[in-house]
């Protein structure tokens, strides 16, 4: 499900089973990450699936990258894998609002 960050971020919030995701690439990621997300780059192709795959599908997953273009594609994937319940943040990490961390 594609949701605007108002919308994302105010579900996340009040979603204790939640987990976000970040799909770029190393490079993009280096430059700063929404908060406690795991990082999986969906350019590994079936790398990333098979990482995926291994994360707990009764999770609800927050997903995004630069722009909302990857993380949808992540999310239409996931839904193949029996993820249930994933949400796309629409203009992803380009035009995100919120808190920035940066990963050791």
């Amino acid at each position: 499900m594609d949701l605007l960050q108002n919308d994302w971020t105010k579900q996340l919030q009040e979603d204790n089973n939640s987990v976000v995701l970040d799909v770029r690439t190393q490079e993009e990621v280096d430059l700063g990450i929404i908060p406690e997300s795991i990082h999986i780059d969906i350019y590994k192709g079936q790398g990333f699936i098979e990482e995926v795959n291994q994360l707990d599908k009764t999770k609800n997953y927050y997903v995004y990258c630069k722009a909302g273009g990857r993380s949808a594609q992540a999310c239409a994937v996931m839904n193949q894998l029996g993820f249930e319940n994933t949400y796309n943040l629409i203009g992803g990490f380009s035009e995100w609002q919120g808190e920035v961390a940066f990963k050791e």
